[in-house]
């Protein structure tokens, strides 16, 4: 099964691409690598969601969804620079990122939100090296950002 169809299976629809909020450029190839600049929680109404922080604004589970969705938009990103999710051999390294209180521990559980979906999708190839990292800030606010770096055909 492809992935494309595999996405359907599962009821997932990427968003389109979103496009750069400042100076960078939304992901870069080098070699068989494809590094995909930090993603964040756009919805699937291109509008931002979970503004705010894990700890007061935010439940673990709530930052879980948050991570899906910067993940949903790394994908997005990975489609739009290979033209098919099916030329991904393997997602290598996912860097995930947590605005939260200073005493917040579950960064972890958190960004498994978007761990889990890329098992979900790519199932072997989607098993990835990762870091969780808590923060006091995120851009716009945000209480999760994403980036990848996926090895491709």
């Amino acid at each position: 099964m492809s992935i494309e169809d595999r996405l359907g299976e599962l009821g997932i629809t990427l968003p389109p691409a979103p496009a750069p909020a400042a100076n960078y450029v939304p992901f870069v190839q080098e070699g068989q690598l494809l590094f995909i600049s930090g993603q964040i929680p756009f919805g699937p109404d291109g509008k931002l969601a979970y503004v705010g922080r894990l700890g007061r604004d935010y439940s673990v589970e709530e930052g879980y969804q948050s991570a899906r969705l910067c993940v949903l938009n790394g994908l997005a990103q990975v489609r739009a620079a290979l033209g098919s999710l099916d030329r991904v051999r393997r997602i290598v390294r996912v860097g995930g990122f947590v605005n939260c209180t200073e005493d917040f521990t579950q960064q972890p559980q958190v960004i498994n939100g978007a761990s889990d979906v890329l098992v979900e999708i790519f199932g072997d190839r989607g098993r990835h090296a990762r870091a969780a990292v808590g923060s006091i800030s995120l851009p716009l606010g945000v209480a999760t950002e994403v980036e990848l770096v996926v090895a491709f055909e």
